[in-house]
């Protein structure tokens, strides 16, 4: 379930570096895909999360545990992003930083079976994190300007000159120095302390950096993003919810990965409805939201930071019973 992303994520980066071009609105793409398959639905499974990992039949007050959890959360990062939507879109950065480096760190500890270090797993959340949310405001910081001031729009128009330091020079050699310094102190620390047997993963982790590096320089941002998002974030989420369900589990042990993903498309689609149902409702209370496509990605961004952060909540739950952090030192 792995190997699938790495590959067309890497045949997209030889793609673009040997002169593809794609339409503009052909960018869009994979987020309005992520509406029904994949992205979106990949944290639509978060109210069967805390019973699966225990071993138990779903219960209503489990279930309702989680919805109230998302209820409050999002309800206050909506106020959020009303009184600073500056702040809350730079909030939302972080945020995704965190959990996606989470994610990436679970599939390489616990899916591919990487020794527990503290150092080593902060400084891979914050490596795979920073790829996709800091190579293309690094490589690509008109886009990156134009997807912030699309979203912080929203809520308020007085944003001339607002946070310019970011897209500056200056912060992003700042930034692509601080990502490479860690990226390097991480790989040295591990290749040295490695076995003879352990290199050859350690060698393999560096690589697959190094592919999601070339691949957010030379593709265009929001497909970039927009396709990372869909093919490697949420197909590793959920790999990882598969294996908590008995019949899904067992579908993968046979290599039959297709019902693995029936079971998760039919778990996720009843709240995927809904966040569906809020997303239009987002557009239709919103005043002056423009028909057009950065635009309307500014209402999704802002929708899923308000599904995000009640979600890094379920998976740091998942990570805490599932020992991601544990055996550290």
């Amino acid at each position: 379930m792995l190997w699938p992303s790495r590959v067309v994520l890497g045949s997209l980066a030889i793609a673009f570096a040997l002169g593809l071009e794609v339409p503009k609105w052909l960018e869009y793409g994979p987020f309005l895909a992520s509406l029904v398959f994949l992205g979106l639905p990949h944290g639509a499974v978060d109210h069967l999360v805390p019973d699966r990992l225990l071993g138990r039949v779903t219960t209503s007050r489990s279930v309702a545990a989680v919805v109230l959890l998302y209820i409050a959360l999002g309800t206050l990062y909506l106020v959020f992003w009303i009184l600073t939507p500056v702040a809350a879109f730079a909030s939302f950065i972080v945020l995704t930083w965190f959990h996606w480096g989470q994610g990436d760190l679970h599939a390489l500890t616990i899916l591919e079976d990487r020794p527990k270090k503290l150092l080593d797993n902060v400084g891979t959340v914050f490596v795979r994190g920073g790829l996709p949310m800091l190579v293309p405001l690094i490589a690509h910081p008109e886009v990156y300007r134009e997807v912030f001031l699309n979203a912080s729009r929203i809520f308020g128009n007085n944003l001339s000159g607002t946070a310019n330091w970011a897209f500056e020079p200056t912060f992003r050699v700042v930034a692509a120095l601080a990502l490479a310094v860690v990226a390097a102190f991480l790989f040295f620390r591990r290749i040295l302390e490695a076995s003879t047997e352990e290199r050859g993963s350690v060698v393999g982790e560096t690589l697959e950096a190094g592919l999601l590096v070339a691949y957010f320089v030379v593709v265009p941002p929001v497909l970039a993003v927009g396709l990372y998002f869909c093919i490697w974030h949420a197909t590793r989420h959920i790999a990882r919810l598969a294996l908590l369900d008995k019949s899904s589990r067992e579908s993968l042990e046979r290599g039959e990965f297709w019902p693995a993903l029936a079971v998760f498309m039919r778990d996720a689609a009843p709240l995927t409805a809904v966040a569906l149902v809020m997303l239009a409702g987002l557009y239709v209370v919103i005043p002056g939201v423009r028909a057009e496509a950065g635009a309307l990605l500014g209402v999704y961004m802002v929708l899923i930071s308000l599904l995000t952060l009640p979600h890094v909540f379920v998976v740091s739950y998942m990570d805490y019973r599932q020992s991601v952090w544990r055996r550290i030192s």
